[in-house]
């Protein structure tokens, strides 16, 4: 009964006309931005947040978070008519949705692409509902020990889980870490690593510095890559897929469903490895595997139903625990701080309104994206065909408006173009920026975590390792550390007694 009575609570706020108009805003942004390749949600979301200040804080949540899921869905038009993935989790999609294309069947394709991205992301909506209160009362048995080993173990996933060397993923964790430390000492109010400079006090500025390493860096790559687009010329019709084509694609449809809520929730998981995940486990599972790359519609349908599904997954572990899950959700905890609110295992007790507000408000969403996507499709195709050199330099401008707008202070414009020009470099040398904004924002809540569990302890760091939920948590960090050091144990086994015969 709490339930029934929390969603009508939820949806007596998302049906509020200035809550649906945010709604609205965000998943027409958000398709958008997925249409246009090069940008994607992380930039998307790093560049609206300054515009979500001087409005209410559910309003806020709503807007960005349909930005996200709206991302999902524009992505895949590109996918299917250009061949270029508009958004990371839709690079999957071009393997068959292109082809499907090439073979007149765009209509097809892009409709099982939309209804797989409602059904999916009303289920996983629905999960999100079911999952989230339980695991949020089990939380609430979280001391500082405990959200400390919490927030080692979330680092430690997305540094395990990132492409790349570990090695290059921690480095960048530590570098954010240190960011994080900037500012006044939390507890002496001493200044630490300020330079002198009145507007560190405060520390680095989350907006700024995700503006520069997201929105500014992607311009300029894009910008150096100069992304030639062409779009597929075919008469887009038959959008509503046939019978057979729902016979086909059903299964895949739920399989993708399942596999990216439970992706999504895993720190690091999200959207691009679900999808990957997804389209894997549909080539194991058809009965002619051979035919996956030439045009298979269960190729569109369970990676879409994949990505959609683990951005509902996703706001699991932000909205029940206050840890985020990648870099969006790392945006978003930062945008709920700002806004004066706690992510964690209070938040449904303490302010019920904004969770089920923005969780209900994501049924709405996915309503409206179906409704928006396929009659739209023709304006798509015509906004990707929008020039670069015109595109580019408003989207530099924007970023300087709202880097400025924060607090009218120039330094917090050269903070951004600083960062933008740090997100170019660790694009060229890959290094992903992911770890880095995610220590930044946990930083202060870890060093607080990590100083009230040695009050509590009397300064013995044995509280972290004798407390049975912190432990497995301690423990799970440690053998993931630990893993990429196996190869190379293995290699050192195997040289040593070649090194004693030759002896």
């Amino acid at each position: 009964m709490d339930y029934i009575q929390s969603i009508i609570m939820g949806f007596q706020v998302a049906l509020q006309w200035n809550n649906l108009l945010f709604c609205f805003i965000g998943v027409l942004i958000g398709t958008l931005v997925g249409v246009l390749p090069g940008l994607g949600p992380t930039a998307a979301i790093s560049l609206l947040l300054p515009t979500t200040f001087h409005v209410a804080p559910v309003s806020a949540i709503i807007m960005l978070a349909g930005i996200y899921y709206g991302a999902m869905y524009g992505g895949s038009t590109t996918s299917i008519l250009v061949n270029i993935p508009g958004e990371a989790a839709s690079v999957v999609t071009c393997l068959d949705g292109y082809q499907m294309a090439r073979r007149g069947r765009a209509g097809p394709a892009l409709g099982i692409s939309a209804f797989a991205s409602f059904i999916a992301g009303t289920l996983g909506v629905v999960g999100l509902m079911l999952v989230a209160p339980p695991l949020a009362e089990m939380a609430l048995k979280f001391g500082p020990p405990e959200y400390f080993s919490l927030m080692i173990m979330g680092l430690t996933i997305l540094t395990f889980l990132a492409s790349g060397p570990m090695w290059k993923a921690l480095l960048m964790a530590a570098f954010g870490l240190f960011l994080g430390s900037i500012g006044l000492d939390s507890m002496t109010a001493t200044p630490r690593f300020t330079m002198d400079i009145v507007e560190l006090s405060d520390g680095i500025g989350m907006v700024p510095a995700v503006m520069g390493l997201f929105g500014i860096a992607e311009v300029l790559l894009n910008v150096e890559h100069s992304i030639k687009r062409s779009v597929f010329e075919t008469k887009i019709r038959h959008l509503l897929p046939t019978l057979q084509d729902w016979k086909d694609s059903i299964w895949a449809i739920i399989r993708g469903t399942f596999v990216g809520f439970f992706l999504g929730v895993l720190p690091g998981g999200g959207a691009v490895i679900s999808s990957f995940v997804s389209y894997a486990v549909e080539k194991k599972a058809s009965v002619t595997p051979e035919k996956f790359g030439t045009g298979m519609i269960q190729g569109v349908a369970g990676p879409e139903a994949a990505n959609n599904a683990a951005t509902a997954g996703a706001f699991i572990p932000l909205l029940t625990l206050g840890i985020p899950a990648n870099a969006v959700m790392a945006i978003l905890l930062g945008a709920m701080m700002i806004h004066g609110m706690q992510p964690g295992p209070m938040l449904i007790q303490e302010q019920p309104g904004l969770f089920w507000g923005a969780v209900t408000s994501m049924y709405i969403g996915n309503t409206m994206l179906l409704i928006l996507n396929l009659p739209l499709i023709g304006l798509w195709v015509r906004i990707l065909k929008v020039p670069y050199p015109i595109l580019f330099p408003l989207i530099l401008l924007f970023c300087l408006i709202g880097a400025y707008s924060l607090n009218n202070s120039v330094i917090e414009v050269l903070f951004m173009v600083g960062f933008g020009l740090l997100g170019y470099l660790f694009k060229k040398f890959e290094y992903e920026a992911a770890p880095l904004i995610l220590a930044l924002v946990l930083g202060p809540m870890l060093e607080a975590a990590l100083r009230r569990s040695l009050l509590l302890s009397a300064g013995s760091p044995l509280i972290f390792v004798t407390r049975p939920i912190s432990g497995v948590l301690m423990l799970i960090s440690f053998l993931l550390l630990a893993y990429p050091l196996v190869p190379w144990l293995r290699r050192k086994r195997a040289i040593l007694p070649q090194l004693s015969d030759g002896d």
